[in-house]
């Protein structure tokens, strides 16, 4: 290829000059092997170590083409190549094109000038015809993903996200080398001193990742895996590098959880000019996204709120007449602001809540302020912006983008009524008005240390609702979605599915002893509240303990508030806690637990023997503590956590155990440990609540012990805090990466166990056959949801079906399978055969089928007896034509291509030109006669006998196989043409094309024999030569061929109807010889051999002649070098082909036992059906070919090449 003119200082070093002339000079790389040539010795294998480790392009490119004028010391790469052909077309067009004009320049600037232009213009030419568009990505990264695709085989839909050199631990010896990155896959490449080293490993298999130091090196990344482990040190910058693992590997998990793929972001904020070049489009999009996912995290925005960006700034505080400096944030909806300090004041502005942005006027003081005002009358004044002008003009962009749209937002108001008796309300109430006054009002409040305080202290009944919507978040997904929730109950009203079926089951489990839960009317807004939710998101539904949850909700907020705090908590607040397999909870037990051997360590190891922080943190997590402790003390719990998020619950949960430690130390099992725990929560009490006390179901339960002291619920938070308060939200994001792996890895094990477990009954397959199996299964399933596929993820994925039905697959996944997995797989004819079989499995219809129906197909392909093969076999061809797009036959004589092929002077075979109607008409058709030899009639006999052997043994399969449909003739066909190209590929083919030939004859035999049992002797005259009896099969002439000679060789006459017996159907058949043929002299002939493009060529193909029938032997006719592609026609004059769908004779059929029993008389075919399969070498090589699109030997951990050294 043409490359943009770079300066070369070093023309000769580290490469082979090849050709050269005045102007130009072709070079090829040392160590590239050129035509016929080596890989240049010691220098050639140093050189091909430092272009890997120097990420030189020169492993891309080993040829390339210099310009120099013959004065100067300077060199230009003009051209570079991947192959000698390609750098030689360049080389000539340099030597035909322009060689002799630059002879004709005087001044050697002048020539350097024009030869660049040239080159440019020659790119822009083609960037112009070939549609190239200038992308971001540079030209160091785009050879980077060549090399990346070239390396390892992927497919251009893998997109590589960055590369990083590093060293790879094979044993104690590291290999230099560069690790790439792409959306799905860790890559790893090596070549040191003529040994290449390889590794592809999948995020979906990762099990842990973590970022470690040991005794020799300060940084290693580790990589596990079900089955191995994997070392990478010597990063440049590691933890860039470990923190896009771990994004990838997020994904993954994601990917895992929802079945969605990845999609890439093209509408990402526009690049500064001091933004590095090297980073791709796709590193910036992910960069975006985690930059995205903090800032919602950090001030709880709904979950498609992008950050466009962030600059350093400081804000002026007027409850404490300060600048605290701090970071603004700017995002297509929000302005945020949070200080350096944490915890010292934090800020939300809602676009929609704006009314004016402005640029104050600088001064010494106050440099760049900018001020911005609210619709309740807040201004907030920013200043040491850096780039104010292009931040008032983003924030004027989003301001137009919110303005056009109309909000139903309210002032936020509290119904604040002091009427209460209780001091201590009446206290904080007025503490919160304080407060509001002091630090405003409503979503754009300045949130300082002071508004924590308060929260702790506990939200006063009165004000709970709204400041939940507040503190969450809720208040700005209710505000930008107005109408949304009556739409949702609306459209849900009445529907009824598994998630309805649920939430009718637990309604009235929910807070049964809260008065609110005990008419009607409480019931049916939580109804409401929860269908909603369930047709909302779908891939959640429902959940037990979202009930519990809710029905709090509903005691403070209004309907449809209860529903916004709902999606705050299952979408945001408490991720993935909610779905069929409550990951997000498992995953914070995990978290719990390590956060348990860190904190309280000497209860730790007692914990883990009696496996009680497994059981406790579900129930505590789940519901809040809402089902574990008295009502009017867990609702402080749920104040604190809208506020602080997940931390708070972790706190309480340690607390809880350091409170308890002495008492669990001593306990001698679960259920005792359980008690302790029980009684503790029971007594923890809210002495300033003004609510009735309600029983809790703990306290219900009588036992003999004393009451547990009381537990304040304001101590036992404070406690949390000034114990366990270095907890940082950051750890446990930390924490939870490393937990998810572990629990989403561990889930997909239990569920792939399961699916084995339930299946292996049915089928011949081992377990580990079938855990293999149900890999690739899931892996085609995922592998079409970030490679492409052609129907909806998650069309093909339902979480709510059973184990074995949630991994679907459609038909274009089941033929890449069919061809890797399947026996009978090869040559042209495999989609077709793969297309019948999925028809056949596809039981329900919908296109898809699950993971128990691919089994069943494949099992009785490989391990069943030779009945349940073709049993197999047989379904698949009885039923209708999978697709209109398959040609009808054009005749039955069709099926002679397939049945009489290679055959053998050895073969009992069936064709005959019957020549003995002299006085017919030429009607343009030969008739072709379907009859048995005299000779062998023992054979027939035989198969007879056979038939009755087999039938009294297998009486329950024949009763099976007799409910089997018969199979007509067009389909009778199509299992020809599906066995002669089943057999393609196997070292015996020429012995199964001739078995299949005569299992085909006797076939036909059968079926003529069958229609005299079920049809009358015709005798009527005229019908055309459509009519097919069981002496002739006509069949239309397709085109011009070559002739070839034969004897007198008449067509029979049309009709089957004569004057003598021997032409009626029920009359003596005629024998027939195949003799193997030698060339005989032609004769005058009119017949004509035309060839058929539509079938298999075989040069191998034995030739044969066809002894006309009668008991004239001398009536021959000779056929030479007939090839299995060719159909016999007879020319006639003016005669006309008929249409092919009127040839099909509709009478002729063979069951079943039929097609078994003529096939048990060909050793070759029951040897072949016989013949073991072994599974796991085509799963092992279907592995590595999904993988790399090549068959490799290793498959270990879909590791493509074993690590060489």
């Amino acid at each position: 290829m043409w490359v943009n003119p770079e300066e070369v200082l070093l023309a000769n070093a580290l490469w082979i000059t090849e050709r050269a002339n005045p102007y130009f000079i072709l070079q090829r790389r040392k160590g590239h092997a050129g035509d016929g040539g080596g890989g240049g010795g010691l220098a050639g294998l140093l050189v091909g170590t430092l272009d890997v480790v120097l990420d030189s392009s020169a492993r891309v490119a080993p040829y390339r083409i210099l310009y120099q004028t013959p004065d100067s010391l300077v060199y230009w790469t003009i051209a570079c190549g991947g192959s000698r052909k390609e750098i030689t077309e360049h080389w000539e067009w340099l030597e035909q094109n322009l060689l002799q004009t630059l002879s004709i320049f005087e001044n050697e600037n002048d020539i350097t000038t024009f030869v660049r232009g040239k080159i440019q213009g020659i790119i822009a030419e083609y960037n112009k015809i070939n549609d190239v568009k200038e992308d971001d990505d540079t030209e160091k990264f785009k050879e980077a993903i060549v090399k990346f695709h070239r390396l390892f085989g992927m497919p251009e839909e893998e997109k590589l996200v960055n590369y990083y050199s590093c060293s790879y631990w094979k044993g104690k010896v590291p290999r230099q080398g560069w690790m790439y990155l792409s959306i799905n896959h860790l890559c790893f490449y090596s070549f040191l001193m003529g040994r290449e080293a390889k590794l592809v490993i999948r995020w979906v298999d990762i099990t842990q990742l973590e970022k470690r130091a040991t005794l020799f090196l300060p940084d290693v990344i580790k990589v596990s895996t079900r089955s191995s482990e994997h070392f990478f040190s010597v990063f440049l910058n590691i933890n860039e590098t470990f923190k896009l693992m771990v994004q990838l590997a997020n994904i993954a998990m994601r990917q895992l959880l929802d079945n969605e793929g990845f999609e890439q972001d093209q509408s990402l904020p526009k690049l500064k000019k001091k933004s590095p070049k090297k980073v791709s489009a796709l590193k910036r999009d992910l960069d975006a996204r985690a930059k995205s996912e903090r800032y919602r995290a950090l001030f709880r925005l709904p979950k498609d709120e992008k950050l466009d960006g962030h600059t350093d700034c400081t804000l002026w505080t007027p409850f404490n007449k300060m600048h605290i400096l701090g970071q603004m944030f700017v995002s297509t909806n929000y302005i945020c602001f949070t200080s350096k300090e944490e915890n010292l004041c934090s800020l939300i502005i809602p676009l929609r809540e704006v009314t004016i942005v402005e640029k104050a006027d600088s001064s010494s003081v106050l440099p760049s302020p900018l001020s911005i005002s609210t619709r309740n009358r807040m201004t907030f004044l920013f200043a040491n912006l850096k780039d104010r002008d292009f931040l008032v003009q983003r924030i004027s962009d989003f301001l137009q983008q919110t303005t056009s749209r109309i909000y139903s937002d309210k002032e936020f108001a509290g119904s604040y009524n002091s009427s209460d008796d209780e001091a201590k309300e009446f206290l904080k109430e007025q503490a919160w008005k304080i407060h509001f006054a002091e630090y405003g009002q409503g979503i754009c409040m300045y949130r300082t240390e002071k508004t924590r305080e308060l929260v702790l202290k506990g939200i006063p009944e009165s004000m709970r609702g709204e400041l939940w919507l507040l503190l969450s978040g809720a208040i700005n997904e209710k505000a930008t979605h107005p109408g949304y929730y009556e739409d949702l109950v609306e459209k849900s009203m009445g529907k009824c599915n598994l998630a309805t079926e649920e939430i009718e089951r637990d309604l009235h489990r929910s807070l049964p002893e809260h008065p609110a839960f005990q008419n009607e009317m409480g019931i049916a807004a939580l109804r409401r509240v929860l269908t909603a939710y369930a047709f909302r998101n779908p891939s959640i539904g429902y959940c037990q303990a979202m009930n519990i949850v809710t029905s709090v909700l509903l005691l403070y907020a209004k309907e449809e508030e209860a529903f916004w705090l709902l999606v705050a908590l299952c979408e945001r607040m408490l991720p993935d806690y909610y779905n069929t397999r409550v990951v997000g909870a498992l995953v914070d037990q995990g978290v719990f637990e390590e956060l348990a051997r860190d904190y309280v360590p000497q209860l730790y190891d007692c914990m883990q023997d009696l496996g009680v922080i497994s059981t406790i943190s579900l129930s505590w997590f789940l519901t809040l503590f809402l089902s574990v402790m008295p009502f009017e003390s867990a609702v402080v719990v749920v104040d604190c956590f809208f506020y602080e998020g997940i931390k708070v619950i972790f706190q309480l949960a340690l607390a809880v155990l350091d409170a308890n430690v002495d008492k669990l130390l001593n306990c001698k099992d679960d259920g005792e440990a359980m008690t302790v725990l029980g009684r503790y929560l029971d007594s923890v009490t809210n002495k300033d609540s003004t609510l009735p006390p309600i029983p809790h179901l703990h306290s219900l339960l009588s036992d003999d012990v004393e009451p547990y002291p009381e537990v304040d619920i304001f101590r036992l938070i404070r406690t949390s805090y000034e114990k366990f308060g270095t907890i940082r939200a950051d750890l446990i994001e930390q924490m939870r990466f490393k937990q998810r792996l572990k629990v989403i890895q561990t889930l997909e094990d239990t569920t792939k166990r399961n699916v084995v477990r339930t299946i292996v009954t049915e089928t011949s397959f081992t377990i580990d056959e079938l855990e293999e199996l149900y890999a690739l299964f899931k892996a085609e399933h995922l592998t079409s949801c970030y490679w492409g596929g052609s129907s909806n993820a998650l069309d093909r994925h339902d979480p709510s079906l059973p184990y074995l039905e949630q991994y679907r697959i459609d038909f274009e996944q089941f033929k890449g399978m069919f061809a890797l997995l399947f026996p009978w797989a090869c040559g042209a004819h495999s989609d077709v055969l793969a297309s019948r079989l999925f028809q056949l499995l596809d039981e329900n219809g919908d296109s898809l089928i699950n993971f128990r129906e691919f089994v069943s197909g494949l099992s009785a392909a490989c391990h069943g007896d030779l009945t349940e093969k073709l049993k197999l076999l047989y379904k698949m061809h009885v039923l209708p034509e999978p697709s209109s797009d398959q040609d009808e036959p054009d005749s039955a004589f069709e099926a002679t291509q397939y049945f009489f092929e290679d055959i053998t002077p050895e073969c009992t075979h069936v064709v005959g030109l019957d020549s003995r109607s002299k006085h017919s008409t030429d009607d343009g058709f030969v008739t072709v006669s379907l009859k048995p030899d005299r000779g062998k009639r023992a054979n027939s006999q035989e198969n007879r006998i056979y038939l009755r052997l087999w039938t009294t043994e297998n009486k329950s399969k024949s009763k099976n196989a007799k409910d089997l449909p018969k199979l007509n003739q067009g389909q009778f066909i199509e299992l020809c043409k599906t066995m002669y190209n089943m057999f393609s590929e196997d070292p015996n083919e020429q012995e199964l094309y001739h078995a299949t030939a005569a299992v085909t004859s006797l076939l036909l035999e059968i079926g003529e024999v069958g229609k005299l049992f079920i049809t009358q002797p015709a005798k009527e005259a005229g019908g055309g030569a459509c009519t097919q009896g069981i002496l002739g099969v006509p069949f239309s002439r397709k085109g011009p061929g070559q002739p070839y000679g034969a004897e007198s060789a008449e067509s029979h006459p049309a009709s089957l109807a004569g004057d003598s017996e021997e032409h009626s159907l029920g009359g003596q058949m005629e024998d027939i010889k195949l003799e193997d043929s030698s060339p005989r002299d032609h004769g005058a002939s009119s017949s004509m051999l035309i060839s058929d493009d539509d079938t298999k060529d075989d040069s191998s193909m034995s030739s044969y002649s066809v002894l006309s029938a009668g008991s004239h032997e001398e009536d021959k006719l000779h056929c030479e070098d007939i090839g299995e592609d060719t159909v016999l026609v007879r020319s006639g004059q003016g005669s006309a082909a008929l249409p092919g769908s009127t040839c099909l004779d509709r009478d002729w059929a063979i069951t079943f036992e039929q097609f078994l029993a003529s096939l048990l008389t060909e050793p070759a075919l029951v040897k072949y059906f016989d013949k073991p399969v072994c599974m796991m070498a085509r799963i092992t090589s279907a592995k590595n070919i999904r993988m790399m699109g090549k068959a490799l030997p290793s498959a270990s951990d879909y590791e493509i090449s074993a690590l060489s050294g």
